[in-house]
């Protein structure tokens, strides 16, 4: 049975992938395959698991040659946006690419495609301009137009004011990503070249980022205020000891009685109910007591463990990065 279309197939109708070990049927796969390509999701993960399909089981499963070219090209678009040194020409219909490695210093290029020849700045990456200096990013165009009067131009900068906070570009290939302003999740993926970055600072991004003292949230429509900020640095630099102290001596009693109780308790309950039944009572009493004995010698293991190797981590962390960020 296929687990896309839960139909029974014969086993020559489920080709194999070298991605992943995954079956669906081949209809099922040139369908998805089809709509993931003509949406541009290059390259295109396995329908239940997050490996990326080899091209040449794209190109063996893609029924339209057409698809396989757009296929390529997608591919190739994504490679070349991810290279910092790549400029596209700004001509209007073509897409040519330039490879400009190392021309900071003589930024005029020229589109080497035939019949084009368009010359383009490196940095601005607009047509070449020998006399004036780059110019700066255009603003959002606004919705109001010259004769409206003050009440709709205030409504059409509004909107654009909402139409700018749902659309910003990738910090890495400048690809435009749209998301909902509601608040929700703030780490973004570019899917044109991988890029991970912040929604909030359009900054790349770890997975520490959100844990930094720069104002950044999670979850959140705008970064804190300076002025917040230098607040919780220094609530956090002045009340960390207080709380530090404050979580081990709630954590190692916790741990420390938590583990041996935790365990008898979960040795009593589980097992078969013949095995119980089977057991004496003097037998149920001894393998609780061991449990638990056994417990109560790990238990202070784990609670020096935790207490060494989370103490120092947390006094790094404020000591360290928090108060770099408020030197700065």
């Amino acid at each position: 049975e296929c687990p896309l279309c839960l139909l029974p197939q014969p086993p020559e109708a489920f080709p194999s992938l070298a991605s992943c070990s995954h079956r669906s049927c081949q209809a099922c796969l040139q369908q998805y395959l089809c709509l993931a390509v003509r949406e541009s999701r290059v390259p295109v993960s396995c329908p239940h698991c997050p490996a990326a399909l080899q091209p040449h089981d794209v190109h063996r499963l893609l029924p339209e040659p057409a698809l396989r070219d757009k296929y390529e090209e997608f591919l190739l678009r994504r490679l070349l946006v991810a290279d910092p040194g790549t400029r596209w020409c700004p001509a209007p219909d073509c897409s040519y690419a330039v490879f400009a490695h190392g021309c900071a210093e003589c930024p005029r290029l020229t589109c080497g495609r035939e019949g084009c020849g368009t010359e383009f700045c490196y940095h601005c990456r607009q047509p070449w301009h020998p006399d004036s200096p780059c110019a700066p990013v255009p603003p959002t165009p606004s919705l109001a137009t010259p004769t409206a009067q003050p009440e709709e131009l205030a409504h059409g900068e509004a909107l654009a004011q909402a139409e700018a906070e749902d659309i910003k570009v990738c910090p890495r290939c400048s690809a435009f990503i749209m998301k909902i302003n509601d608040g929700s999740c703030n780490r973004m993926h570019c899917t044109v070249c991988g890029c991970l970055f912040c929604w909030l600072c359009l900054q790349e991004i770890s997975d520490v980022h959100f844990l930094s003292p720069s104002g950044c949230t999670f979850w959140g429509k705008r970064p804190w205020s300076p002025t917040r900020r230098i607040l919780w640095q220094l609530g956090m630099v002045l009340g960390a000891p207080m709380v530090i102290s404050l979580a081990a001596g709630v954590a190692v009693p916790v741990i420390t009685i938590g583990i041996p109780i935790y365990m008898g308790r979960k040795v009593l309950a589980t097992g078969p109910a013949s095995r119980r039944s089977s057991l004496s009572g003097c037998q149920q009493c001894l393998s609780v007591t061991s449990s638990v004995l056994l417990s109560l010698f790990v238990s202070p293991i784990i609670t020096a463990l935790t207490v060494g190797v989370g103490v120092p981590l947390v006094l790094t962390y404020v000591y360290g990065t928090v108060v770099l960020s408020l030197c700065r």
